[in-house]
Protein backbone atom coordinates (compact mmCIF):
# COMPACT_ATOMS: atom_id res chain seq x y z
CA UNK A 1 0.00 0.00 0.00
CA UNK A 2 2.11 2.97 -1.46
CA UNK A 3 0.12 6.18 0.22
CA UNK A 4 1.09 9.61 0.99
CA UNK A 5 2.41 10.07 4.85
CA UNK A 6 -0.99 12.61 4.68
CA UNK A 7 -3.65 10.46 2.91
CA UNK A 8 -6.24 8.55 5.11
CA UNK A 9 -5.87 4.97 5.03
CA UNK A 10 -8.83 2.63 6.17
CA UNK A 11 -7.86 -0.58 8.57
CA UNK A 12 -10.02 -3.28 9.48
CA UNK A 13 -9.16 -4.69 12.62
CA UNK A 14 -10.82 -7.89 14.16
CA UNK A 15 -8.49 -9.25 17.01
CA UNK A 16 -6.99 -7.82 19.41
CA UNK A 17 -7.04 -4.32 17.97
CA UNK A 18 -11.23 -4.16 18.02
CA UNK A 19 -10.81 -1.74 20.89
CA UNK A 20 -9.97 1.68 20.00
CA UNK A 21 -7.61 2.09 23.05
CA UNK A 22 -5.56 -0.91 22.47
CA UNK A 23 -5.54 0.54 18.64
CA UNK A 24 -4.60 3.41 20.10
CA UNK A 25 -1.23 2.63 21.88
CA UNK A 26 -0.36 1.24 18.38
CA UNK A 27 -1.60 3.92 15.98
CA UNK A 28 -2.18 7.16 17.89
CA UNK A 29 -4.45 8.56 15.08
CA UNK A 30 -7.10 5.82 14.56
CA UNK A 31 -10.50 6.80 14.59
CA UNK A 32 -13.46 4.50 15.12
CA UNK A 33 -16.01 4.67 12.19
CA UNK A 34 -18.16 1.41 13.00
CA UNK A 35 -18.22 -2.44 12.56
CA UNK A 36 -19.05 -4.62 9.52
CA UNK A 37 -20.09 -7.85 9.14
CA UNK A 38 -17.89 -10.43 7.05
CA UNK A 39 -20.47 -13.10 5.40
CA UNK A 40 -18.37 -15.77 4.99
CA UNK A 41 -15.05 -15.46 6.81
CA UNK A 42 -14.09 -17.03 10.06
CA UNK A 43 -12.34 -15.62 13.67
CA UNK A 44 -9.81 -18.39 14.34
CA UNK A 45 -6.86 -17.97 16.22
CA UNK A 46 -4.05 -19.78 14.51
CA UNK A 47 -1.67 -17.32 13.42
CA UNK A 48 1.33 -18.19 15.17
CA UNK A 49 3.55 -15.04 16.49
CA UNK A 50 6.75 -14.65 15.11
CA UNK A 51 7.80 -13.11 18.50
CA UNK A 52 6.43 -15.93 21.35
CA UNK A 53 5.11 -18.65 19.25
CA UNK A 54 1.51 -18.14 20.70
CA UNK A 55 -1.49 -18.41 19.04
CA UNK A 56 -2.96 -14.57 17.42
CA UNK A 57 -5.67 -14.17 15.48
CA UNK A 58 -6.63 -14.71 11.89
CA UNK A 59 -9.70 -13.90 9.58
CA UNK A 60 -10.09 -16.85 7.29
CA UNK A 61 -12.06 -17.04 4.26
CA UNK A 62 -14.82 -20.20 3.81
CA UNK A 63 -16.82 -19.14 1.48
CA UNK A 64 -19.70 -20.95 3.91
CA UNK A 65 -23.33 -19.07 4.46
CA UNK A 66 -23.42 -19.84 7.68
CA UNK A 67 -19.58 -18.67 8.63
CA UNK A 68 -19.08 -14.77 10.00
CA UNK A 69 -17.21 -12.73 11.59
CA UNK A 70 -16.99 -8.89 12.57
CA UNK A 71 -14.24 -6.22 12.39
CA UNK A 72 -14.20 -2.95 13.22
CA UNK A 73 -13.39 -0.39 10.72
CA UNK A 74 -10.52 2.76 11.25
CA UNK A 75 -9.53 5.46 9.97
CA UNK A 76 -6.07 6.31 10.60
CA UNK A 77 -3.24 8.65 8.73
CA UNK A 78 -0.91 6.92 6.62
CA UNK A 79 2.12 7.96 8.77
CA UNK A 80 1.20 5.80 11.14
CA UNK A 81 1.15 2.27 9.47
CA UNK A 82 4.65 1.41 9.38
CA UNK A 83 4.23 1.40 13.47
CA UNK A 84 1.10 -0.74 13.01
CA UNK A 85 3.03 -2.81 10.47
CA UNK A 86 5.75 -3.62 13.05
CA UNK A 87 3.07 -4.40 15.55
CA UNK A 88 1.66 -6.78 13.20
CA UNK A 89 5.10 -8.30 12.82
CA UNK A 90 6.39 -11.25 10.14
CA UNK A 91 3.39 -13.51 8.88
CA UNK A 92 0.82 -11.52 8.12
CA UNK A 93 -0.25 -9.89 4.43
CA UNK A 94 -1.50 -7.10 4.06
CA UNK A 95 -4.79 -7.18 1.69
CA UNK A 96 -7.78 -4.79 0.79
CA UNK A 97 -11.30 -6.24 1.49
CA UNK A 98 -14.28 -5.35 -0.23
CA UNK A 99 -16.84 -4.55 2.74
CA UNK A 100 -20.45 -3.56 3.24
CA UNK A 101 -20.18 -0.21 5.33
CA UNK A 102 -24.19 -0.10 6.71
CA UNK A 103 -25.05 -0.70 3.36
CA UNK A 104 -22.12 0.89 1.49
CA UNK A 105 -19.02 -0.55 -0.33
CA UNK A 106 -15.83 0.36 0.86
CA UNK A 107 -12.39 -0.50 0.67
CA UNK A 108 -10.18 -1.28 4.04
CA UNK A 109 -7.12 -2.95 4.17
CA UNK A 110 -6.70 -6.14 6.69
CA UNK A 111 -3.61 -8.25 7.81
CA UNK A 112 -4.41 -12.01 6.93
CA UNK A 113 -2.12 -14.42 7.86
CA UNK A 114 0.37 -16.11 5.30
CA UNK A 115 -0.48 -20.41 5.11
CA UNK A 116 3.16 -21.02 6.41
CA UNK A 117 2.08 -19.23 9.62
CA UNK A 118 -1.27 -21.06 10.42
CA UNK A 119 -1.05 -23.94 13.09
CA UNK A 120 -4.19 -25.24 14.38
CA UNK A 121 -2.15 -26.53 17.78
CA UNK A 122 -1.55 -23.09 19.00
CA UNK A 123 -3.37 -20.87 21.47
CA UNK A 124 -3.21 -17.76 22.45
CA UNK A 125 -1.98 -15.96 26.00
CA UNK A 126 -5.04 -15.41 28.18
CA UNK A 127 -4.59 -11.67 28.03
CA UNK A 128 -4.50 -11.62 24.55
CA UNK A 129 -7.71 -13.68 24.20
CA UNK A 130 -9.33 -11.43 26.50
CA UNK A 131 -7.92 -8.06 24.63
CA UNK A 132 -10.49 -9.39 21.54
CA UNK A 133 -13.22 -10.39 24.23
CA UNK A 134 -12.90 -7.21 25.47
CA UNK A 135 -13.07 -4.90 22.05
CA UNK A 136 -15.95 -7.03 21.02
CA UNK A 137 -17.92 -6.61 23.84
CA UNK A 138 -17.32 -2.40 23.71
CA UNK A 139 -18.24 -2.79 20.16
CA UNK A 140 -21.37 -4.69 21.12
CA UNK A 141 -20.84 -7.53 18.69
CA UNK A 142 -23.75 -10.01 18.85
CA UNK A 143 -23.38 -12.23 22.15
CA UNK A 144 -22.96 -15.56 20.86
CA UNK A 145 -19.98 -14.57 18.55
CA UNK A 146 -18.12 -12.79 22.14
CA UNK A 147 -19.31 -16.25 23.63
CA UNK A 148 -17.08 -18.07 21.13
CA UNK A 149 -14.30 -15.75 21.86
CA UNK A 150 -14.75 -16.12 25.68
CA UNK A 151 -14.89 -20.20 25.02
CA UNK A 152 -11.12 -20.12 23.11
CA UNK A 153 -8.90 -22.27 25.36
CA UNK A 154 -5.95 -19.55 26.31
CA UNK A 155 -2.33 -20.32 28.28
CA UNK A 156 -0.93 -18.39 30.47
CA UNK A 157 2.40 -15.81 29.24
CA UNK A 158 5.47 -17.06 30.41
CA UNK A 159 7.10 -14.06 29.96
CA UNK A 160 6.20 -11.90 33.32
CA UNK A 161 7.11 -8.36 31.96
CA UNK A 162 5.19 -8.97 28.60
CA UNK A 163 2.38 -10.04 30.15
CA UNK A 164 2.18 -7.09 32.93
CA UNK A 165 1.83 -4.82 30.46
CA UNK A 166 -0.33 -6.71 28.11
CA UNK A 167 -2.43 -6.69 31.39
CA UNK A 168 -2.03 -2.78 31.56
CA UNK A 169 -3.11 -2.77 28.40
CA UNK A 170 -5.76 -4.62 29.08
CA UNK A 171 -7.21 -2.67 32.29
CA UNK A 172 -6.98 0.82 30.40
CA UNK A 173 -9.41 -1.07 27.74
CA UNK A 174 -11.85 -2.33 30.77
CA UNK A 175 -11.63 1.13 32.44
CA UNK A 176 -12.45 3.15 28.93
CA UNK A 177 -15.16 0.92 28.06
CA UNK A 178 -17.01 0.85 31.44
CA UNK A 179 -16.47 4.60 31.54
CA UNK A 180 -18.05 4.84 27.96
CA UNK A 181 -21.34 2.72 29.51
Amino acid sequence: MNSDPGDPLLYLAYGSNLHPVRLGERVPSARLLGTVVLAGWSLRFHKRSDVDGSAKCDLLRTGADSDQAYGAVYRMAAGDKPALDAAEGAGYRQQTLELDFDGAPLRAFAYLAEADYRDQSLAPYDWYRDLVVAGARFLALPGPYVAAIESVSAIADPDEGRSRRALATLAAVRRSSESTL
